[in-house]
């Protein structure tokens, strides 16, 4: 049951008084606060430990609204959604207020702290334990990353088709040492990123969830080798080719790139609230940049899958192609 909103008055008021902002939080069984927007545009003292849902077809809203929705099915989806997962729909709200703010470095810092948290929380490890144990296919031996030089370009390919190429730890090791090569080599002047089999990626690789145990050595792992900052670094000289699916970290890390052409066929997700996480692939700087805070939070929120002319028209991608 969606909870009766309120006006932006009534919740300007309430936040002014730290007694009573405290009420917007999860453990004040607030999982989100529906508004009508009818008041004050200017920020609070406090801000609420919750997303902030606003039910409008305007195409600007006040700086505390997280997410703008334009109809009542569209509310259920989002409350919903929260209603399930609280911690981390309050996390991802909370975070992307804050790295929009912030540069690319600082967000990506402040993701991998929240991320590697979450990972030790109870919706997490409740999704852990309800998910399906059973590996996927077994590994091939092939390179998970294919290069190939032509005069002063160099084409990558991730290569685990048989994984759709999910993001794996030997993956993300392959990819950040082609791009650092990139990084190194003045010669090459574009490189292009794309990947073999049926999709660009399908995102983390799930029979790896679950493995860290360390929250702080998951944390300092993930800032240590990072393939986010390394695409930012080369962003004006990586293109990105995208098809299938691309789910998770398959548009969070190609969202850094300065140019991104994707088949028809691609279309794109970001799953990881409803497994009590966050994107944690650099989405929350990289995906934040193209197509602003109220759509990436209904993104991540409901996971909702937009196609490649969505994704066009809302400036995720810049091209499409047949």
């Amino acid at each position: 049951m969606v909870d009766k909103p309120i006006t932006l008055s009534e919740l300007h008021s309430l936040l002014y008084s730290a007694a009573t902002a405290e009420g917007f939080s999860p453990l004040r069984d607030k999982s989100y606060v529906l508004v009508h927007l009818d008041g004050p545009t200017d920020i609070p003292l406090f801000q609420p430990n919750c997303p902030v849902i606003a039910l409008t077809n305007e195409a600007t809203v006040p700086d505390i609204v997280d997410v703008a929705v334009s109809s009542e099915a569209e509310v259920q989806q989002v409350t919903t959604a929260v209603t399930r997962n609280p911690i981390a729909s309050m996390t991802l709200v909370r975070l992307l207020r804050h790295n929009e703010l912030t540069n690319v470095s600082d967000a990506l810092f402040a993701e991998s702290l929240a991320y590697s948290t979450l990972q030790h929380g109870n919706e997490f490890q409740t999704w852990l334990s309800n998910r399906d144990q059973s590996k996927t296919r077994p590994e091939i031996e092939e390179p998970s990353v294919l290069l190939n030089r032509t005069k002063h370009q160099l084409g990558i390919k991730l290569n685990r088709p048989h994984k759709r190429n999910a993001y794996s730890a030997d993956l993300r090791d392959a990819l950040c040492e082609a791009l650092q090569l990139v990084l190194d080599d003045e010669t090459i002047d574009k490189a292009i990123l794309s990947g073999t089999g049926t999709c660009f990626s399908s995102g983390g690789d799930l029979d790896e969830f679950g493995e860290a145990t360390d929250a702080a050595r998951a944390h300092a792992s993930r800032i240590t080798r990072n393939a986010a900052s390394l695409i930012y670094s080369l962003r004006d000289r990586l293109e990105v080719h995208l098809h299938g699916a691309c789910i998770g970290a398959g548009i969070e890390l190609a969202a850094f790139s300065d140019r991104i052409i994707a088949h028809n066929n691609a279309f794109f997700q970001l799953p990881e609230v409803s497994m009590g996480l966050i994107p944690g692939a650099g989405g929350t700087a990289s995906i934040l940049t193209r197509i602003g805070r109220l759509r990436l939070a209904f993104m991540s929120l409901t996971g909702i899958r937009i196609g490649a002319h969505t994704a066009l028209e809302w400036g995720l991608i810049d091209e499409i192609t047949d």
